[in-house]
């Protein structure tokens, strides 16, 4: 085994890492692929992979960060929605060993992918991450949706028109490269996150970095994307994600509240779908997280885990007193729906005295 930065993999190692990853049996998450490690190991400077092998090739790639005490973590967790190990067809491999090799105490994730057989056993929650599929086209989609959400399907197209009668002509443009809708995505995502009394993302510096990085990464499989609803030349609504030749990772979504009652966020995650149908993606992947839009948008969902693997000692209990009463608390109100309300209601009132 070696440890490197994610910067220092030669090609012939990162071209492995594609091979091992399109041979696995999952979605071809562009969180999975080596320029997202690469964009990370830019801006953390704990970022590193360990490349495992048998012989002299490479029969595993496992991204991660390592921190305090040997605490390690996935690579970008936090904003991350799919993290794991790329590993060959039956390597064998016990996660001490691995540990130790990577001079980590613990190793914890929070969007980790169905199949990774390494880690699962160490899975203490399961969580659903919600999927459109497209993969037979965008009709096909809007028909599953004309079936299971008639009226939202019905309402936000009529919004859509409206915004166009009321606001000016509307169009949506998949791939923006435009740095001022980029920068016009992020002001409207920092207001949400303090309108809402959530930790505003863009504050930390590593976050708004690791974007801005991104959005000028354009590789088969791991490509930034920007996309913009406009109405008569102004941007209402936007997306930035990630997105490889079969899935798009949705990121940070965001509209301008001045323009709230035509639902534009809804609108552009429709023609998001169509766009990507078009450019032959068949999955849209909204994440984690229970919200009401998507709800209406989904035709699935997916499992992701979060947990943590440890060895014992000092670090490993280190680990344990920073990161799991936090954890169950937040599992103890998300199970509850009456108290994640009450919760969500204290936030934003919270927020609304910090802005008076």
């Amino acid at each position: 085994m070696r440890v490197l930065r994610p910067e220092e993999l030669g090609e012939g190692e990162r071209e492995r890492w594609r091979a091992l990853r399109a041979a696995m049996d999952a979605p071809r998450s562009p969180f999975m692929e080596p320029e997202f490690a690469t964009a990370v190991g830019r801006v953390r400077p704990g970022a590193r992979v360990a490349v495992l092998y048998e012989g002299a090739e490479p029969a595993g790639f496992l991204p991660y960060e390592r921190g305090v005490a040997g605490q390690g973590r996935a690579i970008g967790l936090g904003v991350s929605d799919c993290q794991g190990a790329v590993l060959a067809p039956g390597a064998v491999l016990e996660t001490g060993e691995l540990l130790r090799a990577c001079s980590l105490s613990s190793f914890a994730f929070d969007n980790l992918e169905a199949g990774q057989e390494l880690f699962a056993p160490h899975a203490a929650e399961e969580h659903a991450s919600f999927v459109i599929d497209v993969e037979k086209g965008y009709e096909t989609y809007e028909s599953v949706l004309r079936t299971q959400s008639p009226k939202f399907l019905k309402t936000t197209l009529a919004k859509e028109r409206r915004l166009g009668r009321q606001a000016g002509p509307v169009r949506f443009v998949f791939d923006e490269r435009d740095p001022a809708a980029l920068r016009a995505l992020v002001a409207w995502k920092s207001a949400q996150y303090r309108r809402t009394g959530r930790r505003d993302r863009f504050a930390q510096e590593w976050i708004a970095r690791l974007v801005g990085r991104l959005a000028e990464t354009r590789a088969p499989e791991c490509t930034g994307t920007l996309s913009v609803l406009y109405a008569a030349d102004r941007p209402v609504a936007a997306h930035f994600g990630l997105r490889s030749a079969s899935v798009l990772a949705c990121w940070f979504p965001a509209y301008d509240p001045e323009f709230a009652k035509y639902s534009p966020g809804l609108v552009l995650h429709l023609r998001m779908a169509e766009a990507a149908a078009a450019e032959g993606i068949g999955l849209l992947d909204m994440g984690r997280g229970r919200a009401e839009y998507k709800d209406s948008l989904k035709t699935g969902e997916l499992a992701v885990y979060e947990g943590a693997v440890t060895r014992p000692g000092a670090g490993a209990a280190l680990h344990w007193l920073s990161r799991e009463p936090a954890r169950r608390a937040h599992a103890f109100v998300r199970s509850r729906p009456r108290l994640a309300s009450l919760a969500t209601r204290t936030l934003r009132g919270a927020a609304r005295l910090r802005r008076s």
